[in-house]
C-alpha cells in the first residue's frame, strides 16, 4: 500500500538538503546570501538600500533563511546582525555536492 508524502521517513541528510533547498528556491535570498558572503556581517537596513524591496519584504527573506540555518541573527539593539551561519554553510555545500555528483 502506498504512503503519503506526510507517512514517509527520510534519512536525515535528505531532509536537511530540501531545507537549504527550499531556502534558496527565491532569488531574493539567492542575492542576500551573495551579499552576505563578502561581509562578516550586515544589518537589514543595509540589505534594504541593496534590493528593491520594502524592508518588510527582506525581513520576510531573511526570516526563511534563518529557519533553514543558512544565516543567523544577532541582536545589537535596536537592530539585528546578520551573517552566514559558517558550519551550516558548510554542511549546504556538502550535501549539494554529493546530491550533484
Amino acid at each position: 500500500m502506498k504512503r503519503s508524502p506526510e507517512e514517509v521517513e527520510y534519512c536525515q541528510e535528505t531532509v536537511e538538503l530540501a531545507r537549504f533547498a527550499k531556502a534558496l528556491g527565491h532569488p531574493t535570498r539567492v542575492k542576500i546570501l551573495k551579499f552576505l558572503k563578502n561581509r562578516s556581517c550586515c544589518f537589514t537596513g543595509e540589505l534594504v538600500d541593496d534590493l528593491p524591496l520594502a524592508q518588510s519584504t527582506v525581513s520576510q527573506h531573511l526570516k526563511e533563511l534563518k529557519d533553514a540555518g543558512l544565516i543567523q541573527g544577532e541582536l545589537d539593539p535596536p537592530r539585528i546582525r546578520y551573517c552566514i551561519h559558517e558550519e551550516n554553510w558548510k554542511k549546504a555545500r556538502a550535501l549539494f555536492s554529493d546530491f550533484i555528483k
